[in-house]
């Protein structure tokens, strides 16, 4: 007999929030702001991978939160070959975080699927994301009401992949891991997280809809209608 779903958890950024777009035009102000003279393109260019590279290392407790903010943007502006001073650096990674949220571009589809998928479920966010950021990124994009319940990593006391902050979030909902699913862009962290924990799993990758053998995968988030 199939298992009824009730709950269904999202991640926030590269899911739902279109983490990239936004970030650009953070950097684009912070960069006028402080008369970086960079071209943006050429920045994002390096600076994307370093930045997918960091949050890795954080995921897994390899660095901390400060050693993120700063390392990403020392080594772009390194590679960059753009000269900098180290308190100028940290003012960039304090006021990056400011402005971020700001912007409130999400991916196509995105509320049409959740004023969906909001009339026949209870829906939650797992983020790794900064507490401090999250909430004004689903405030400010104006999905916040559809969500019940937001866990992140900071109140959790672990990241995705770890199965204690799936086990969290379900104790935050009052729900059984039978009765849920985990949709991210993040095969490691979301899916096989939430897999490895007993939850079942869609992978958002608009990028190559056909990544992993037994695992469902939707390249756009409206495709998640043929499963739910």
């Amino acid at each position: 007999m199939e298992v009824k779903v009730s709950d269904i958890f999202f991640d926030l950024d590269h899911t739902l929030w279109d983490f990239e777009k936004n970030s650009a035009l953070a950097f684009r102000e912070v960069f006028m702001k402080y008369g970086i003279d960079v071209n943006l393109e050429d920045f994002l260019l390096i600076y994307i991978p370093i930045n997918l590279k960091y949050w890795e290392l954080y995921q897994y407790d390899k660095i901390t939160q400060d050693q993120l903010r700063y390392g990403r943007l020392k080594e772009a502006f390194d590679q960059l070959g753009y000269e900098i001073v180290d308190d100028m650096i940290n003012i960039l990674s304090v006021e990056y975080i400011q402005y971020l949220p700001q912007f409130n571009h999400l991916f196509e589809g995105t509320e049409e699927i959740l004023e969906y998928l909001s009339k026949k479920y209870r829906l939650h966010i797992i983020t790794n994301g900064f507490h401090e950021v999250q909430g004004n990124k689903l405030r400010n994009s104006n999905i916040h009401h559809y969500f019940r319940t937001i866990t992140n990593s900071e109140t959790a006391g672990v990241k995705k992949p770890h199965p204690q902050i799936f086990e969290y979030a379900l104790k935050q909902a009052n729900v059984q891991k039978e009765n849920c699913i985990m949709i991210g862009d993040n095969l490691e962290a979301d899916v096989l997280g939430a897999i490895n924990c007993g939850m079942d799993a869609i992978l958002f990758n608009p990028e190559k809809p056909a990544t992993t053998e037994n695992i469902k995968c939707v390249a756009h988030l409206i495709h998640l209608k043929e499963y739910l």
